[in-house]
């Protein structure tokens, strides 16, 4: 079943929670900007195709059809999802993560926080964001710099531990 509004409701919740956090760490016009990609037909469309409400359509396509074309062409597009800082390594020749600068590695933090709260609803604490990373870790598929991994873990489990005061508290004094 399509569910157009739904979905476009999902994503503006989705993006007023990344705008609140961002403005909380001091970095409010990449709020502003976040995911503006998701109006994009190229995203939108098959975001309302594979719309359930509990997790992103991205996970569905890629059930149902092997790949997200949604995914590929966000994550291109979008500084704060650390599959964006991939590059070939010239010693190597092959892809490989990089670190990701402080300010997206910020926004990503704050958009894992937002995505949890809105697919988690009433039933969100502050453990859930770093629940979900931890689950990604132990699957060990996450091609991320192992300098943003630390990072990220550390934000999210000050997050757990302490709480937004004191996490947004900390992030406001890192260098972007």
């Amino acid at each position: 079943m399509i569910h157009p509004i739904a979905h476009l409701r999902t994503i503006c919740r989705h993006r007023h929670w990344v705008f609140y956090y961002c403005c909380r760490a001091g970095i409010p016009l990449q709020g502003l900007l976040h995911d503006l990609s998701k109006f994009s037909p190229t995203e939108l469309l098959p975001g309302i195709r594979y719309y359930q409400g509990n997790r992103s359509p991205n996970e569905q396509e890629r059930e149902l059809t092997g790949y997200s074309s949604a995914w590929m062409h966000h994550k291109g597009r979008n500084k704060h999802h650390f599959e964006y800082w991939s590059d070939v390594n010239p010693e190597t020749r092959c892809y490989e993560p990089v670190q990701m600068p402080q300010r997206y590695l910020i926004e990503m933090f704050c958009d894992r926080v937002a995505a949890s709260r809105v697919y988690r609803g009433k039933a969100y604490t502050n453990a859930d964001p770093l629940n979900y990373f931890l689950k990604g870790d132990k699957q060990h598929r996450r091609p991320i710099h192992p300098t943003t991994s630390k990072q990220l873990h550390y934000l999210l489990r000050l997050l757990a531990e302490k709480g937004e005061a004191a996490t947004f508290a900390y992030i406001r004094t890192l260098k972007r």
